[in-house]
């Protein structure tokens, strides 16, 4: 079966000309018509966004009957995170701290997905959405704390298993940890013959780095990736959204 998945910083739906609109995020969302979302910064209850659950209403808007909303930084009023939107059931949800000592809250919000219907009932696919901090010495210890994880720990080599977020990686400096030392697949690489190119993502206006990265494991075929073109996303918030279409 094939699945669409992309994964996008929202910015709190906060666009680069200060203004709130979710409803720009929800146009992006809707035009590329993913089978799960994978978001990072997005708020709950906070005034800034109206104190709204920003991941329940997306759910509802763009009709994805499972979500789930892990939180890493707690506001004096609200708080926010990574979401997680699927139109597959989410029967498992758990968020990692990826905090380095007194630095900014970070965490990965883990969840497995139960997918298809019919022969393909039943079948898994865990899901890490992640957003990792600004310091390059910083990401790296994240890393490590992820891949000593119980979750990345207990998985089987063949269990079927996406990483996806803001990497914050502008020299890609984690690949190697991922692709060579996790045996992941980076699916947001473009090769060539002169090796391989990073998808840019960030700033969104005009994309000189790559934060925004998709690795992936165990039994996926990578069909398509690609980058949003949409002119609206250019101004909706300050990184592009990075899309892919995998078959297990």
């Amino acid at each position: 079966m094939k699945f669409r998945l992309i994964t996008y910083n929202i910015h709190r739906a906060i666009g680069l000309d200060r203004r709130f609109r979710l409803d720009r995020i929800v146009e992006i969302l809707v035009d590329h018509d993913a089978d799960i979302v994978l978001l990072q910064e997005v708020d709950e209850g906070v005034p800034r966004t109206r104190r709204m659950n920003l991941a329940k209403v997306l759910a509802e808007e763009l009709a994805y009957p499972y979500y789930a909303l892990g939180h890493n930084v707690s506001l004096r009023k609200g708080r926010y995170g990574n979401a997680t939107l699927s139109r597959y059931p989410i029967v498992r949800e758990r968020n990692i701290d990826l905090t380095v000592a007194e630095r900014k809250r970070r965490g990965c919000q883990h969840t497995t997905v139960e997918l298809g219907a019919g022969v393909d009932a039943g079948r898994r696919l865990e899901i890490f959405n992640l957003h990792l901090g600004l310091g390059a010495r910083e990401r790296q210890r994240q890393a490590g704390m992820l891949a000593r994880s119980r979750e990345i720990v207990t998985l089987e080599a063949g269990t079927p298993c996406l990483l996806g977020g803001d990497f914050n990686d502008w020299r890609s400096l984690l690949r190697a940890f991922f692709v060579e030392g996790l045996g992941y697949h980076c699916a947001t690489d473009r090769e060539t013959d002169s090796g391989a190119h990073p998808i840019r993502t960030y700033p969104s206006f005009s994309p000189r780095g790559a934060l925004d990265r998709i690795y992936y494991r165990g039994g996926l075929r990578l069909i398509s990736v690609n980058r949003c073109r949409h002119q609206i996303a250019r101004i909706a918030s300050d990184h592009l959204p990075v899309m892919a279409v995998f078959e297990l």
